[in-house]
Order: structure tokens, then sequence, then C-alpha cells
């Protein structure tokens, strides 16, 4: 793999900075050249968080990913995905948390949240690589559902070529230690939700 455009979103407290900042390390450590850029919106009121990571083997000039360009889009919470499905390139990979958080305009009947089927249906025209993995209910199994962003992590890796004993190096140096083994578990549980061993 000579380069990746990652572009990942989410909503405030699901872990979108940490994913970020582990993709950027991975990328570092397989020897990319890595830039990373951050829009947290309103995150701490569970406003939208996204974040562009660009890997190249050549330098990357650029953090910001155009429309169209994302290689893959690493979405942990379902909406988000519409809203940012226009940066997955043609035959992109669209990695999306099947959990859903619906705001407050939804629950209160002001405005309507996309079921699965409408989300199918917006991407079948992008790219048949659409993967639904249910990550915060694996992370609620092992005992923590903010371990979702590190199941998605886990999904994500079996698209690029770093082992995945680099990713469980990085992300041991990025958790509180109390959270690693829980991490470690997510992780791998990731790979396998999308048929990875």
């Amino acid at each position: 793999m000579e380069s990746c455009n990652i572009l990942l979103a989410g909503v405030g407290g699901q872990g979108t900075i940490l994913a970020s900042n582990v993709l950027a390390d991975v990328g570092l450590a397989a020897s990319y050249d890595v830039k990373k850029s951050e829009v947290h919106g309103m995150a701490q009121r569970g406003g939208s968080v996204n974040t562009h990571v660009r890997w190249d083997a050549e330098r990357v000039y650029s953090p910001l990913i155009g429309l169209g360009q994302a290689d893959i889009l690493l979405v942990f919470e379902r909406a988000e995905a519409l809203r940012y499905a226009d940066f997955l390139k043609p035959g992109g990979v669209a990695i999306v948390n099947a959990h859903t958080i619906e705001p407050i305009t939804v629950t209160s009947g002001g405005a309507h949240y996309p079921s699965e089927e409408e989300l199918r249906a917006a991407f079948a025209a992008l790219t048949e690589r659409l993967y639904l993995v249910p990550g915060t209910s694996i992370a609620q199994e092992l005992g923590n559902a903010r371990a979702a962003n590190v199941v998605l992590l886990g999904a994500f890796s079996t698209f690029v070529d770093a082992p995945p004993e680099t990713w469980l190096a990085v992300i041991e140096k990025r958790v509180p230690p109390r959270y690693v083994d829980l991490n470690h578990r997510a992780f791998l549980r990731g790979r396998e939700a999308v048929g990875a061993p």
C-alpha cells in the first residue's frame, strides 16, 4: 500500500480523537509520512467530530482529504456516515458502527433518523464495501461500551498492511494501563467482526 486517506467521524464522547491518534501512530510505525487534522465542533455536547488521517510512502503536504478522496471511511455513529459519505472515493471501504445515537431533534419528533436500509442505499452507488459492525454491542459484551472505537479500529486494521502486533502495541501506549486488556480484546473482536483471524 503506497498511501491511505482515512476520514473518521463520530459524535463527542465516542473516542474519535483517540482512534485518529492510534491511526497516526500505526502509520508512523509502518514508516509512512503521516498528517492528521481534527474538527471538534460541539464535541463535548454530543456534536459531530471528524478527523482526517493521511498515510503516504512519500511526503504528505496537507492533512485534509477532499470530497471523493477517502480510501476508508471509519464512522462511529450511523447518521454521521451519511454526513460524510461524499468523502469516500468510488470503491472505497466504509466501516460503520451499527449503533445509533438519536439526537434530541429526532427523539422530540422534529427530525428523521436514517434507517439501515437508507444507509445501505446511500452507499450502494459509491461502494459495495460497506461494513456495518456492531461495535457498541461487542464492546458492551466485553464490559465497557466506550471500547467501541477500538472494536472498529480492529475491523479497520484488516484493510491495511500493518500487522496486528503493531496495532496492539500502539493501543497499549495510548490507553490507561487498567484498560489495556479490554482494548486488546476489543481490537481482536473487531477483526473477527469482518471475518479476519
